[in-house]
């Protein structure tokens, strides 16, 4: 039970009977200072139950160990995967991370970026909003602070880029759904929130055209993040309409293709293959919840844990290299197909 309620360092280092740099160097490392030291330190943190403000003890160092990861919109599962997979591998390797969301809008992103470069942190993996983003502001942040992008890309912008390969996602679906039914049409938003979007969908016309297809690409009206609902709007039109002139339809996003699930399901349509149904739906990302919507979804996968791995391995080595590399690289990891019911 604590005698008093510590505010601070001094406090601390003034009951415990120790200077404030002995203290402030057991926080930094405890194994630098004597054994004794640290049992006097312990047990007065158990005594006064003070825990330190982390990230006020980082500034004073030359080089903090907190990692910034700023992603678009926190609240697509997608974003947080990528995250979350992001934030276990820097906290496994004694950083602390600091997530933000830009929660798609440039505002937030800009604000993101002046709150990090604030808690001077030793570097920051970034995924942009992309067309959306301020690019002098990515840029000028990416000059003061050592930053690795992740999933979205804008050229030039940080030492390294690691990402999905999009052209790898869309040649196995649309390979796929070639070679087991009918040919595949491409849905997507007009306006894409996410710059993949239109990789993907340049990705598709040429793939269909590499089959000897014809690509029909149907684009819904759409703005913001809510692509479950845009998807099933969208959906719901297009059907009525006779957009869709085959029986498969090839979303651009798992997100999308949830809400054409939906549209589908409330027009008493099948999805699936086999008698009775009236489309195959299929998609991109492999998004969380993908396996268990109804029919069970087939798309093409990130593999997360591949690209969290070689986005934190390329920003410490960002780090270790004083903030530069020397030359900027782009990686890009090929996504794997996972056939489901759906399709």
């Amino acid at each position: 039970m604590s005698e008093q309620k510590i505010r601070n360092m001094e406090e601390f280092a003034a009951v415990s009977g120790l200077s404030r740099p002995t203290v402030s160097k057991y926080f930094n490392d405890p194994d630098s200072v004597r054994s004794t030291t640290r049992a006097r330190i312990e047990a007065a943190l158990e005594r006064y139950d003070f825990r330190p403000n982390i990230y006020a003890v980082n500034q004073n160092r030359r080089l903090t160990k907190n990692i910034g990861i700023v992603v678009p919109y926190l609240a697509d599962p997608v974003f947080a995967e990528h995250a979350r997979s992001i934030e276990k591998l820097c906290n496994d390797a004694g950083f602390r991370s600091i997530l933000l969301s830009s929660h798609g809008g440039s505002d937030q992103e800009r604000e993101n970026l002046d709150s990090l470069r604030a808690l001077k942190p030793a570097g920051v993996l970034l995924a942009p909003l992309g067309r959306a983003s301020d690019r002098s502001e990515i840029e000028r942040f990416c000059r003061d602070v050592p930053t690795v992008l992740f999933d979205s890309n804008i050229e030039g912008m940080g030492e390294a880029f690691i990402g999905s390969d999009n052209a790898s996602f869309v040649n196995q679906t649309v390979d796929y759904l070639c070679r087991s039914g009918e040919t595949p049409c491409f849905f997507e938003m007009r306006t894409p929130a996410n710059p993949n979007a239109n990789k993907r969908r340049i990705a598709y016309i040429q793939a269909m055209e590499r089959h000897g297809q014809e690509p029909v690409v149907v684009s819904v009206e759409g703005d913001g993040w809510g692509f479950e609902e845009i998807g099933r709007q969208g959906a719901h039109s297009a059907i009525a309409a006779g957009d869709f002139k085959t029986d498969t339809i090839l979303c651009s996003n798992d997100r999308l293709a949830i809400g054409v699930l939906a549209a589908c399901y409330e027009r008493g349509l099948r999805v699936g293959r086999g008698p009775g149904c009236a489309f195959r739906v299929a998609s991109h990302d492999d998004h969380p919840f993908s396996r268990f919507t109804c029919p069970a979804l087939t798309t093409a996968a990130h593999n997360y844990s591949a690209v969290a791995e070689r986005s934190v391995k390329t920003l410490f080595e960002v780090i270790e290299n004083g903030g530069h590399l020397r030359n900027r690289t782009e990686t890009l990891l090929p996504a794997q197909l996972v056939v489901r019911a759906s399709a």
